[in-house]
């Protein structure tokens, strides 16, 4: 009988151990290239869900030499962030069915905040949908490391 028991517990403990392992390969730095302009991503674990954050920009500097910031967020204290320090995405958690969701997407380009899911279209492809009611934008981002 304590055997049984046993059993079940190893069985248990495996299976949480894989189910986080298949949250937690979302995790790495991802390249995203949206409008002309080159950018690095990286996504990590934050809180109880996962969070995604630019590390870096191709166009960092405006012509007059000057970093870009953020200067259309809604959030006044978050407009001085330099471009390549932007959060993304926010609060996006593994469902368990390889999505991630119930986070937010920000695009700086405008300014807004939509409703995200992501999911791997293959290994090295995660597909990001941006949702807004019913209509949605789709970019996706290859997986560097």
């Amino acid at each position: 009988m304590m055997k049984r028991y046993l059993m079940s517990f190893v069985f248990f403990v495996a299976c949480l151990c894989v189910a986080f392992a298949q949250a937690d390969k979302i995790v790495g730095e991802y390249q995203c290239v949206h409008d002309g302009v080159d950018s690095r991503i990286k996504i990590f674990k934050h809180g109880d869900g996962y969070r995604a954050q630019c590390a870096w920009v191709s166009n960092l500097k405006k012509e007059d030499g000057t970093l870009r910031r953020d200067d259309k967020n809604p959030d006044p204290a978050k407009r001085n962030v330099t471009t390549d320090k932007v959060v993304l995405i926010d609060k996006v958690k593994y469902d368990g069915k390889d999505t991630w969701k119930d986070g937010k997407i920000y695009d700086p380009t405008r300014g807004k905040y939509f409703t995200v899911a992501l999911s791997f279209k293959d290994e090295k492809t995660l597909t990001v949908k941006g949702y807004l009611g019913p209509f949605f934008g789709r970019v996706y981002w290859k997986k560097l490391k």
